[in-house]
């Protein structure tokens, strides 16, 4: 199916928030890893969101240009997803506010270039990420971007707090804990701040202890509940039609029960990165401890062509991804379930 449009966006997020399930959102880089994302949702029959970082972008364009690179991606993905009978909405990642500008805005320069020809938006949403900010200014400039975003029917995600660890070149690994943790009085806040703007609709990552990267059991101190008193604080004073579409960030590692409680609390859309780049590397060592002596010249041999040939050990990859989707959409309730 085409990749949504932005009626069809809104319809994922609101069916997903009324019967508690979230989609995974797959972080991609490559032909090889935004195929075997589309390959995942489809076998899993879930809708989904593939998502390009600053980093993954940087990578697709061979290091060159992060715009170019993820207006390739993303084409490829518009070309093959059409192949596929499930929704998929495309969106990028964290974005922090010295990126906006050579980032986020020339690609939604390029999709008001594609709408006055009457093409469809080159990504569906956005990530601002303003956590290296204060409240008051995040919100002022996430205001700035939903304005420029509802003009042109894109969805902003917007985040308040700050996230661990470290991903895509952003190091928050000795951020104070008190900081991981949203306030409901600091999503009360995002939520006027927000409410105004005419036709516009965002998605809000609130920090519940989330960390990127990958720790060992017990290492993450989560707590969901933050997402419950923080809806509750908002619904109490604005009503359930208030209630945030929210984002977990820095799931890898998380338990079954962590990740089906948040979905209680609103969360919608589950961020995996991490996970599926072990998915993808984890079958190739395999594959390279086993024939070693047919991708290596050893002792004066010539290998195997086949062997070495990288479209071999690619599929390998490619086919991890895809399990790792598939699994990700069991874990969050949108297996078998897409609105197609």
């Amino acid at each position: 199916m085409p990749i949504v449009n932005y009626k069809k966006y809104c319809e994922m997020l609101d069916n997903a928030q009324e019967n508690n399930y979230a989609f995974p959102a797959i972080n991609v880089s490559s032909l090889e890893s935004a195929n075997a994302a589309l390959t995942g949702f489809a076998k899993a029959k879930s809708d989904g969101i593939i998502q390009v970082s600053i980093g993954g972008a940087e990578h697709a364009s061979g290091y060159r240009d992060m715009v170019f690179g993820a207006i390739s991606l993303a084409n490829h993905i518009h070309l093959m997803a059409d192949k596929y009978n499930v929704n998929i909405a495309l969106h990028t990642d964290h974005c922090r506010i010295d990126k906006l500008d050579s980032f986020i805005k020339p690609l939604i320069a390029e999709t008001e270039k594609r709408r006055a020809n009457g093409e469809a938006n080159l990504f569906n949403s956005h990530m601002f990420d303003g956590s290296d900010l204060q409240l008051d200014e995040n919100l002022k400039i996430s205001i700035e971007m939903l304005h420029i975003c509802a003009k042109n029917e894109i969805i902003l995600e917007v985040e308040a707090g700050v996230f661990g660890g470290e991903e895509d070149g952003i190091n928050n690994e000795n951020v104070p804990s008190e900081k991981l943790y949203t306030t409901p009085k600091d999503m009360l806040k995002v939520y006027e701040a927000l409410k105004d703007i005419p036709n516009s609709r965002y998605m809000f990552a609130a920090t519940f202890g989330n960390v990127h990267g990958v720790y060992k059991p017990g290492n993450v101190k989560l707590k969901p509940k933050i997402l419950k008193y923080g809806q509750e604080e908002l619904c109490n004073k604005y009503g359930n039609e208030a209630r945030f579409d929210l984002v977990f960030h820095g799931g890898s590692g998380s338990s079954k029960e962590e990740i089906l409680e948040t979905l209680q609390y609103g969360v919608v859309k589950m961020n995996i990165d991490t996970d599926t780049q072990y998915a993808f590397t984890r079958p190739i060592a395999d594959y390279m401890f086993k024939n070693y002596d047919g991708v290596l010249k050893v002792d004066g041999e010539v290998g195997i062509k086949k062997i070495y040939d990288p479209r071999a050990y690619l599929k390998i990859g490619a086919k991890g991804i895809t399990d790792r989707v598939i699994a990700a959409c069991k874990d969050l309730n949108s297996a078998g379930r897409t609105i197609s």
